[in-house]
């Protein structure tokens, strides 16, 4: 048998759904929430506003809350009959609870911390005086950012992204309390591993340890590509 048939034969189609699953709901948790990310995070590191430490504290509450609270309260507001739940399935036809959807969001939101910090120290890092010498020449803020701010800060942009991606990945309490673990629709990757865990037998183990095998896989192929991306990154701005 050729060698693409034995590496698809390794895992069962049960066990590729919530491989496949795992990595739409990471992909769409990372893009959707990287432009708030990097607009928090320059808010964070640049403008002094009234309520700047409460805005901190809500974006680093997942950190610090169990999953389970976390999905729990987006349960309570995303739901069906929740505030901001409700709006969207009236209004849009949209239903994010027991939804693959679902689970983007909820692994968006426990990510999100980690995506702002990475950014947010790579925009302090940035010397302020650069972006006022374009100021000076007539450069509205958006080009100033745009020509200036971005590029330099493009590395913690990428950290974000993968780190993000990561936290999305290995999500499992927030996501099965507001998603559930229902095969081939919200069942990602670690709730298929934490379901065969729970059936006894050395062949449910045998199937925990092969997406086990698979996630750390993804992950190292995760991080080997941020670091070439942002090697590559650094040298085009340092002009090397």
């Amino acid at each position: 048998m050729p060698a693409p048939a034995l590496m698809f034969d390794w895992l069962t189609p049960d066990e590729w759904r919530a491989v496949a699953l795992s990595l739409r709901v990471s992909f769409w948790a990372m893009a959707l929430s990287l432009p708030f990310g990097v607009l928090v995070a320059y808010a964070l590191a640049r403008w002094s506003f009234w309520g700047k430490q409460a805005l901190n504290g809500i974006v680093h509450l997942p950190l610090i809350l169990p999953p389970v609270v976390t999905g729990y309260i987006l349960l309570l507001s995303f739901g069906r009959k929740g505030p901001v739940g409700q709006v969207l399935h009236d209004w849009f036809g949209i239903v994010l609870a027991f939804r693959w959807t679902g689970a983007a969001l909820a692994a968006a939101v426990m990510a999100f911390p980690l995506m702002v910090r990475a950014i947010r120290l790579a925009i302090e890092a940035v010397d302020p005086k650069l972006e006022e010498a374009a100021a000076t020449l007539g450069a509205p803020r958006a080009m100033v950012f745009a020509t200036v701010t971005l590029p330099l800060i493009m590395p913690g942009i990428l950290a974000g992204a993968v780190l993000a991606f990561a936290k999305a990945m290995g999500e499992f309490g927030a996501t099965i309390t507001f998603v559930a673990n229902i095969p081939g629709q919200t069942q990602t990757l670690p709730s298929a591993i934490y379901s065969f865990l729970q059936v006894p037998g050395d062949a449910a183990e045998a199937q925990a340890m092969r997406l086990v095998l698979v996630a750390i896989a993804i992950a190292m192929a995760a991080l080997i590509l941020s670091e070439w991306v942002g090697r590559a990154v650094a040298r085009r701005i340092s002009g090397t």
